[in-house]
């Protein structure tokens, strides 16, 4: 998938991993916590922009039991408004 790989939880895609970065499924009640971070949405190339997919701070990344939680939150994603 754009040159990167999908991740699935079960049948739910939630995540994906691109150039070394890896970017989690969000919804309007997830994704502020994302930008407050100063993370931007997976972007592929200039003309594509997948604005319900944002990178995973690297602070998560670093502790297991969070990086675990903000994966669940993305999986609960699944069938949230658009």
């Amino acid at each position: 998938m754009f040159g990167g790989y999908g991740l699935y939880s079960d049948d739910v895609f939630f995540a994906i991993l691109w150039h070394g970065h890896l970017f989690f499924l969000t919804d309007e009640a997830t994704r502020p916590e994302y930008e407050e971070r100063g993370m931007t949405p997976f972007t592929p190339r200039p003309s594509q922009n997948l604005r319900r997919y944002y990178e995973v701070p690297p602070e998560v990344l670093e502790d297991p039991t969070e990086a675990v939680s903000w994966a669940r939150a993305a999986v609960a994603t699944r069938g949230a408004p658009r």
